[in-house]
């Protein structure tokens, strides 16, 4: 595990510093137990354990979280790239649940924290003993967040599923790619279960801010599908309204133009993005010095420039092409229009904003030497998240974590571990 004391950077520190000066973190006191496995489900805890929540990352004592499997392998056997950024100032304790004195042992933990975090199909824990129901008797305070591909209702409940097929399901994939073409992934990462595990987060916020008043926790329900489906802006409406499906418009939109993506002379790529009449006027009248074409009989208009878009997507592509990427950059800048690079990771790495904003946080662990990962969302001013440490060593808290909160004496571990329960 990594150590407590570590230093980020430039950028970096108010994120990572420690201050016995600074007040207590937003979430300090608050106990989670993350059962889940992969991201959706667990990111959620990952943004409450940025924020001060200690979560007891409950794995099998034998295979652990897949994801520390899962992605590109380090030297540490246990613990994969994805594994040590995402599974992130989180403490380690092994029990089976499938074991009644595991389940016994789960029920006992459960009932000392105020959060429960899980993704397995629906019926799972109920299969072990371990359901809402028995686990709300046990703690009436519980708050337990349950993240599945379709939620715990409904005919599709039974599926199994993952960010993939909830691109797909949630209408995401639909709209991505080119006209006519095959429907791509959306970027390589398991979006939705980013985004179901944001959901996540603000579900058991809302929660804990009911508890509070009320003394009483509820069941939080979220199918990643729907995570992704609550993305696709005015969809919904304008199908129930005039029967319109939106297509696949490629790297443009139908609602504005010039709205894409543009190639430079050095083969590069900038976005840019004119959703106003006045928009486009400073890109052709101040970057480009082409103020004819803001007039009015020509494509000074949004209904025009929507009517002949590919001319307009032809003129400015063509000046993009004429120029390398940081040109067209300064140009549009300097007229104010919206313009961004787009960046592989190698152009982020070098890029000084990120590295201004302690978006990249660098992070020694022992037996793997220095981790770079994204830094902490959002940026709180007076209470900032931290990063304590990266993914822990399997069951590294086991024995630390019963003893303390559930009494377990060092003859009882033994046994357990012996029977490996733990």
């Amino acid at each position: 595990m990594a150590s407590k004391k570590q230093t980020s950077g430039k950028g970096v520190d108010p994120i990572m510093a420690d201050s016995a000066q600074e007040p207590a973190p937003p979430l300090d006191g608050i106990r989670v137990v993350d059962v889940g496995t992969f991201i959706a489900g667990p990111y959620s805890a990952s943004i409450l354990a940025e924020f001060g929540a200690e979560v007891f990352k409950v794995e099998h004592p034998i295979a652990g979280d897949p994801l520390r499997r899962f992605g590109t392998p380090t030297k540490r056997a246990d613990s994969s790239l994805a594994w040590l950024s995402e599974a992130r100032n989180k403490k380690s304790v092994t029990i089976d649940l499938r074991m009644p004195v595991g389940a016994e042992l789960f029920r006992k933990l459960v009932s000392k924290c105020d959060v429960l975090v899980e993704n397995f199909r629906p019926g799972t824990l109920e299969k072990w003993g371990l359901g809402w129901e028995t686990l709300r008797k046990a703690n009436p305070g519980l708050v337990m967040l349950r993240v599945t591909g379709y939620g715990q209702t409904g005919p599709y409940r039974d599926r199994p599923g993952f960010a993939h097929i909830a691109h797909a399901v949630g209408g995401l994939s639909y709209l991505a790619g080119f006209p006519g073409q095959t429907p791509v992934v959306p970027g390589s990462t398991p979006l939705g279960d980013y985004m179901s595990g944001l959901y996540g987060a603000i579900g058991v916020l809302l929660a804990l801010r009911q508890k509070a008043k009320t003394g009483v926790g509820q069941m939080i329900d979220i199918g990643i599908y729907e995570a992704v489906f609550r993305q696709l802006d005015e969809i919904a409406s304008v199908y129930s309204m005039f029967g319109k499906v939106r297509e696949r418009e490629g790297a443009g939109t139908v609602i504005a133009c010039p709205h894409g993506h543009f190639r430079t002379k050095d083969e590069k790529w900038v976005a840019i993005a004119c959703t106003t009449d006045k928009m486009f006027a400073r890109l052709v009248e101040d970057a480009m010095g082409r103020p004819e074409l803001a007039a009015t009989n020509l494509y000074g208009t949004k209904a025009k420039r929507l009517a002949n878009r590919q001319d307009v997507d032809s003129i400015v592509g063509s000046w993009t092409m004429s120029h390398n990427r940081d040109d067209v950059m300064d140009m549009c800048n300097k007229a104010d229009v919206p313009i961004g690079q787009i960046n592989s990771i190698a152009d982020i790495f070098a890029d000084p904003h990120f590295r201004a904003r302690g978006d990249l946080v660098p992070v020694n662990v022992p037996e793997v030497g220095e981790v770079v990962v994204p830094g902490v969302f959002p940026k709180l001013s007076r209470t900032p998240g931290r990063i304590r440490h990266l993914g822990p060593r399997l069951g590294d808290s086991t024995d630390e974590v019963l003893s303390r909160l559930l009494g377990l004496t060092a003859e009882e571990l033994k046994q357990m571990h012996e029977s490996r329960v733990i």
